[in-house]
């Protein structure tokens, strides 16, 4: 995803002026054409992210266009206050895009963990928070929250994610796509996990018979509620949500907020999959750490069939 990310900027770089990108001391090779084409419009901020981000809610507001890219925990918890202050309260148009989200950086331990970003910024107001599952659902969200007022957060993945949405037609913010059809399962979830759930789908299907509809929320905040209403009246009994985050203040807390809010807690039963509420001391690739944390395909199977 970050080297669409690099590609997509680059080429948004050619045809908008306004567009100006700043790093936090990463990247810079992954640069190199974006820098090509608009030298004056890079920013190697270095290892000082809540000074960059005043930087870019300053730009914002002379009328340019910010875009933030370093790792997710550096763009995130390390500068929450500039966020709050110098973004969303003065409603800056800044795109900031943390990647390595989840586990994606597993093996260098809970520094470079990101599993409480969306809980950090949901609190904020004003501030969209989207979760692309694959590199053509970022692209089109980059494009499009360039074109809307005020502050966006885009959490992605780091490399290799495959696309799970190429027949997708329709991937504006705020709306789900279903992923794959079912009937006997349902599972609502966000970010490049989702092809763990697809492989578990596939594999209850050949064992079971049974078949699994998967739900990609690309946008947390905005939350397609229209959609979730809709899913009321399909009466899945129960609610699975899979996200690599932990479980509070997670794409999972908020289905169950919704349902809440709705009175429809009588109607089915939510299942939340997600990281445990602790530190992740044992390291490894992030496969090994999904692994280990039940978040792979097996470990979805499982809790799947739970509820056979």
């Amino acid at each position: 995803m970050r080297n669409t990310f690099a590609n997509e900027i680059t080429e948004l770089a050619k045809i908008r002026k306004d567009i100006v990108l700043l790093s936090g001391d990463i990247g810079n090779r992954m640069f190199d054409e974006f820098k090509c084409v608009a030298p004056s419009r890079f920013i190697n901020c270095g290892i000082a992210e809540a000074n960059m981000m005043s930087l870019a809610s300053g730009l914002a507001l002379t009328g340019l266009r910010p875009v933030i890219y370093t790792i997710t925990p550096f763009t995130t918890a390390r500068c929450f206050e500039q966020i709050k202050i110098g973004a969303a309260y003065h409603n800056a148009n800044i795109i900031i895009v943390g990647t390595g989200s989840g586990l994606s950086y597993a093996e260098l331990g809970p520094t470079h963990h990101s599993l409480e970003d969306i809980g950090i910024l949901s609190t904020l107001p004003g501030l969209r928070i989207l979760a692309p599952c694959d590199s053509i659902e970022l692209s089109s969200q980059l494009r499009e929250s360039l074109d809307l007022r005020g502050p966006t957060y885009i959490r992605i993945g780091k490399k290799g994610e495959p696309n799970l949405t190429r027949n997708m037609v329709n991937l504006t913010i705020g709306k789900a796509n279903i992923l794959r059809e079912g009937c006997d399962f349902l599972i609502l979830g966000i970010g490049p996990i989702l092809k763990e759930a697809i492989d578990a789908a596939n594999e209850i299907e050949r064992s079971h018979n049974k078949t699994t509809c998967i739900v990609s929320f690309g946008s947390v905040k905005p939350l397609d509620e229209e959609f979730l209403l809709e899913l009321i009246n399909k009466k899945f009994k129960f609610w699975f949500t899979l996200e690599e985050h932990g479980y509070e203040g997670g794409f999972g807390s908020k289905i169950g907020s919704w349902i809440l809010k709705n009175n429809f807690q009588d109607k089915l039963k939510l299942v939340n999959i997600c990281s445990p509420d602790k530190f992740i001391h044992h390291l490894g690739n992030q496969s090994y750490v999904r692994k280990n944390l039940d978040l792979d395909c097996e470990g979805i199977l499982r809790k799947l069939l739970r509820y056979v």
